[in-house]
């Protein structure tokens, strides 16, 4: 039996679980950070919230016996990412990314890239008014000193009470989204700026679809790096990868 831990934060995650289930011979764990207040769970075996950064996860992989991990984190989940790497070089286990490919820049698309939300929000001063935040709940402190500014904020879950969010309205919604309900929030709040950060994958890519068509800048916030490492772009390729990987459980 290989027993496989997948670490999760994104749809692929729990998509990845599922198609692993049917798969004779395998056991997965499936972690989540448990930022999400209601995530997708994932098919069979599932655990919730942090390991206690690289020793902490050192001893669950050889406490729980682990062949196997898989990194299905969000692109922007860089600690966790490299906490993994560190990990399982010490335990001595194979490793495996998932990482979707970024959206790409179009002809007809106005981006203005940059290397984190600090520089988003450099870049939005005197230049927007009205500003379509999509960047989740962590981080839209970073924003908050803009007052003059107004921000329609998506997230899945609202901010904590002590976060100081930037002034506008706070909209809790779960993609995927539509070009349609994208395009018809866009002119409904006369939005002139969308601040994103290149997740990559479809559910959320309607919006920036949406700007090209509409005309509409996009303020893109770039992945940080990942570390070195067997890296696939799809669930698909990752079960296979794992199919392959089948001989090597510590555990007959």
């Amino acid at each position: 039996m290989l027993r496989v831990l997948i670490l999760g934060g994104i749809g692929d995650a729990a998509e990845l679980a599922a198609k692993v289930a049917n798969i004779p011979g395998i056991e997965t764990i499936a972690s989540l950070a448990g930022r999400t207040r209601e995530p997708a769970t994932p098919v069979g075996n599932v655990r919730i919230g942090g390991f206690g950064g690289v020793a902490g996860l050192v001893s669950y992989l050889r406490e729980m016996q682990i062949d196997i991990l898989i990194d299905a984190t969000h692109p922007f989940a860089d600690q966790i990412s490299a906490n993994a790497a560190a990990a399982t070089q010490e335990v001595g286990i194979p490793r495996l990314m998932v990482i979707r490919p970024p959206w790409e820049k179009l002809e007809d698309d106005h981006w203005l890239e940059v290397e984190n939300n600090i520089a988003a929000a450099t870049v939005l001063f005197n230049q927007s008014q009205r500003v379509f935040l999509t960047i989740g709940r962590q981080e839209i402190a970073t924003f908050a000193h803009l007052s003059a500014i107004w921000f329609l904020m998506r997230m899945i879950d609202p901010p904590n009470t002590d976060v100081v969010v930037p002034p506008g309205l706070i909209l809790c919604d779960r993609g995927p989204f539509s070009l349609e309900k994208e395009q018809e929030i866009l002119l409904k709040y006369n939005i002139d700026t969308i601040v994103s950060k290149n997740s990559g994958g479809s559910a959320t890519y309607p919006k920036i679809i949406a700007a090209r068509k509409l005309g509409i800048k996009v303020v893109m916030v770039n992945r940080p790096p990942v570390p070195p490492g067997e890296q696939v772009p799809d669930v698909e390729s990752a079960v296979k990868w794992l199919e392959m990987k089948q001989g090597i459980g510590k555990r007959k």
